[in-house]
């Protein structure tokens, strides 16, 4: 059973005052019996009978009186030191801890006391949390600096080679060669874009413009935009059930995904393959799903494909690939329509978009 900490002192507390009643009564029951005693030994030897026993009335009284103040204060320092060490100690540790993990170190981690968990016991787990997410976002910001510095070094330094040929007389400027240069551009144009575009929907300050949009609409309408596009590839486009439902949403921002994930399958199938969309309705949201008959992705890498600049390794091609932040982008726009996004690979890849029918809160 969870003990918490208030009923843990609690109970110390009701202790401390059991032992105060439990001295009390030992001292006062010991002081009277014994000065009773000693009334009835010096009553015999002749002594006044009421002065007598108002002296050892009192004296029985102030001895009681000692006694519970004395046994009341060693409980209430041994209680204290212990309270204090008990509630102080993990506190210290804690404190350690948060100055060396904001001096940079993000792997040290507070040592749990084990079952029952009470709130001290709690705050260590949160703070051990919050130190794996610390070191997961800092794993995350320098490989997003390194492939950022990757994506970014190839094309420019394709650039300076073209120029420099160029500006050196080895090659003339033809239109080819500056049509591969202003190709170069475009990426990283189109680079920059997507992570301004990743920052804004990851942005608290993002709102999406909910309305009624038909599900079925915003799908054929992407479908009709790239059918030329996977025709000129060679690649069939199929259009799978699509339930005709209606969905609290983004409009743009739905059409935004089925691109991203169409894209992303145009680019991965070869000539000749096919890619299909479909979907299914339940009473809470409809699932739709992107399937291809590319190369696929191993199963240990399905959990990745959705990180920022992630590329399977042997499709890292920049021309073929993209810029590794389209299913980035994908991911964020349905987590922001309180969905879920997933990947499998069986023979292909399929990619999978839960959304509800109505955003909560909307």
């Amino acid at each position: 059973m969870k003990k918490s900490l208030s009923y843990r002192l609690s109970i110390l507390l009701f202790f401390y005052t059991t032992a105060i009643l439990i001295i009390a009564s030992a001292a006062l029951i010991t002081a009277t019996h014994h000065h009773f005693q000693l009334y009835g030994e010096e009553l015999t030897q002749g002594h006044d009978k009421t002065d007598l026993l108002n002296s050892h009335l009192e004296q029985a009284i102030l001895q009681s009186i000692g006694l519970t103040i004395g046994g009341a204060l060693l409980i209430a320092l041994f209680l204290s030191v212990y309270i204090a060490k008990k509630i102080s100690s993990p506190l210290v540790s804690m404190k350690n801890i948060t100055l060396v993990m904001a001096r940079g170190k993000r792997d040290v981690r507070l040592p749990l006391r084990g079952s029952p968990k009470d709130e001290v016991d709690e705050l260590a787990a949160s703070i051990n949390h919050l130190a794996e997410q610390l070191e997961q976002q800092e794993h995350l910001r320098v490989t997003m600096t390194e492939n950022i510095a990757h994506e970014l070094r190839t094309p420019l330094t394709t650039l300076n080679s073209y120029l420099s040929a160029i500006q050196d007389g080895i090659w003339e400027a033809t239109p080819e060669r500056i049509q591969s240069c202003r190709e170069e551009i475009h990426r990283l144009v189109q680079m920059v874009n997507d992570l301004e575009e990743l920052q804004t929907l990851t942005s608290t300050e993002l709102h999406l413009s909910l309305k009624d949009v038909l599900l079925t609409k915003s799908i054929e309408q992407v479908i009709d935009l790239m059918e030329p596009s996977f025709s000129d590839k060679g690649i069939i486009l199929e259009r799978g059930i699509i339930p005709r439902i209606t969905m609290h949403a983004d409009e743009y921002r739905l059409i935004q995904i089925w691109t991203n994930l169409l894209s992303n399958a145009l680019k991965f199938t070869p000539r000749g393959g096919k890619v299909s969309i479909y979907g299914k309705a339940d009473p809470k949201g409809v699932q739709i799903t992107v399937k291809d008959t590319g190369m696929g992705i191993p199963t240990d890498q399905l959990a990745h494909v959705f990180e920022r600049f992630y590329r399977v390794e042997k499709s890292r091609n920049r021309k073929s690939g993209g810029g590794g932040l389209g299913l980035a982008i994908t991911k964020t726009l349905v987590e922001r329509h309180g969905g879920q996004v997933w990947a499998e690979s069986d023979g292909g890849t399929l990619f999978h978009v839960y959304l509800p029918r109505k955003l909560k809160g909307s």
